[in-house]
């Protein structure tokens, strides 16, 4: 947990100066209700990221925010999303160690 928080804080900070201000929420925190801050997903009609390839995730969340692939709750919490913030919760968890 203390690994997690550490990495959402470094990534945060790393936002350019002004970005932290225009978005004061936790794209990456978002996700944790759903796919849980380690990755694996409690409920079982969600699907676990943990490990997966970075490069899939970006392209799935860019699907859901375009509408292209469809999920009610996934194209609400991406929409405002920048493209930026999609890579960063695409390296977020495809660094976690899969289960």
């Amino acid at each position: 947990m203390l690994r997690t928080v550490a990495l959402v804080a470094a990534v945060v900070l790393a936002l350019p100066a002004g970005a932290q201000e225009q978005r004061p929420r936790d794209h990456i925190g978002q996700c944790f209700k759903c796919h849980g801050d380690d990755g694996i997903a409690k409920d079982r009609e969600v699907p676990h990221l943990a490990g997966q390839q970075k490069d899939y995730l970006y392209n799935q969340l860019k699907a859901y925010r375009s509408g292209k692939r469809p999920n009610k709750e996934m194209r609400y919490m991406s929409r405002e999303m920048t493209d930026q913030e999609l890579r960063e919760i695409a390296e977020y968890f495809s660094a976690l160690p899969p289960r």
